[in-house]
């Protein structure tokens, strides 16, 4: 009896294990939203001045209450297909909690059917990529209950490339090649002045 008992216990415990650790999958979301971007196709966004509008509603065609556990959208930056290749770091899981294609995050807000827009200004840290904008609406628990995203299926329309600052400002630049300007007339004007000293020597 008391094997049984634990039989049973043990069982229990590896099922609430399962479903936890797999949890929500990509393939179990119904893309409810509607999701749009101000880019054009091909277009590049400089790192820390490029920007973009992204605008997100809920698709009414849906029955109405298909919404009624939204409570909040965060909308993401995600990698196109063409930047995941050779990167294990940027693969898609279906298993949201392993995924790791929108590593980005854009901005969070709380649910609203309808008007919702947000101007976002790329980040100087984002790398140099090909991308697309995905929102997953979350409900109470945050858990993943939908999405939307600007692309198609196949996340081949309407990308997007982000070019990564170097590094170095423009500034800097600037101020660099002055100061080399500075320390050449200087060494220049230091060899004249002594060879004049040289001279005057000479003919005293």
């Amino acid at each position: 009896m008391a094997a049984i008992e634990g039989f049973l216990v043990a069982s229990l415990l590896l099922s609430c294990l399962a479903s936890t650790s797999y949890g929500v999958t990509f393939t179990s979301l119904q893309k409810t939203l509607v999701v749009s971007a101000s880019n054009q196709q091909g277009k590049v966004l400089k790192g820390g001045e490029g920007n973009i509008t992204i605008t997100w509603s809920y698709n009414n065609s849906f029955p109405a209450g298909t919404d009624s556990a939204y409570k909040t959208v965060k909308v993401k930056l995600c990698y196109a297909p063409i930047s995941q290749v050779d990167r294990a770091w940027r693969k898609t899981v279906d298993n949201l909690e392993k995924d790791k294609t929108c590593q980005h995050n854009i901005v969070s807000k709380p649910y609203s059917p309808s008007n919702n827009n947000f101007n976002w200004s790329v980040e100087r840290d984002v790398p140099t990529a090909t991308y697309f904008i995905r929102a997953y609406a979350y409900n109470s628990a945050d858990e993943e209950v939908s999405f939307g995203q600007n692309t198609d299926a196949h996340k081949t329309a309407n990308l997007f490339q982000v070019e990564a600052i170097s590094g170095r400002h423009a500034s800097l630049d600037i101020a660099s090649i002055c100061f080399s300007a500075f320390a050449i007339v200087s060494l220049f004007g230091f060899f004249f002045l002594e060879k004049r000293k040289g001279k005057s020597s000479q003919q005293k």
